[in-house]
């Protein structure tokens, strides 16, 4: 699988539509880290505008892209074990069809698993919680345990989830730097968020991050 001649890794075992790389994401904006952290709240409410490509790919990026020649990413890992898996649920996003796809963080590329609108289905799972239903766009991180665990143990549990605190904590932030809002949402039925998703079965869902303006 390849796009622009570029190779790619998608996820294993995955059925991909199509793939589409994504915009280079900024290194700089306008917004201070201080601004940032002082100003950052959880937003539960959005309007009907949608997001741009460009800014989705920013948050992908900050969530989970590769900084450095090492490719070491923009969240820190427990050993560089990297259990995340980064899924954006769209349902406005200028410049991308509603749908379900997941980011390859080496290529700043998404994979198109699924068309269509489900974040419905989506906020149904997640206990028909509004934020979910509204936003224009939904970021779900799903992890493979095994792949910490397989290293520490039981004690790579914990490491996980610590993981998917330092990306959430990223999309809060960049989500300031851009105008747009987000909420932490882990109240959700475990098993509906897997079917909705269709994730495979070594993969939990821990957390969804709705985006939108507000």
């Amino acid at each position: 699988m390849a796009v622009l001649g570029i190779p790619l890794s998608p996820k294993v075992g995955s059925s991909a539509i199509f793939v589409i790389k994504l915009p280079e994401p900024k290194h700089s904006g306008e917004v201070s880290v201080e601004e940032a952290i002082k100003s950052r709240r959880s937003v539960r409410n959005f309007t009907n505008e949608p997001i741009t490509i460009e800014e989705l790919s920013q948050l992908l990026w900050a969530a989970q892209g590769i900084t450095g020649k090492s490719r070491g990413r923009a969240a820190p890992s427990a050993g560089a074990t990297y259990p995340l898996e980064l899924y954006a649920v769209v349902e406005k996003v200028s410049g991308l069809d509603p749908g379900i796809y997941h980011y390859l963080p080496k290529e700043n590329a998404l994979e198109c698993l699924m068309n269509g609108n489900i974040s419905r289905a989506l906020s149904a799972g997640a206990l028909n919680q509004p934020s979910v239903r509204d936003a224009a766009v939904n970021l779900v991180f799903s992890a493979v345990y095994e792949r910490t665990t397989g290293r520490y143990g039981d004690r790579g549990i914990r490491y996980v989830h610590i993981d998917v605190g330092h990306a959430s904590g990223n999309v809060y932030l960049q989500c300031q730097s851009l105008g747009l809002g987000t909420v932490a949402v882990g109240a959700f039925d475990d098993e509906n968020i897997k079917e909705a998703l269709k994730l495979s079965k070594e993969e939990t869902a821990l957390y969804i991050m709705p985006v939108g303006h507000f």
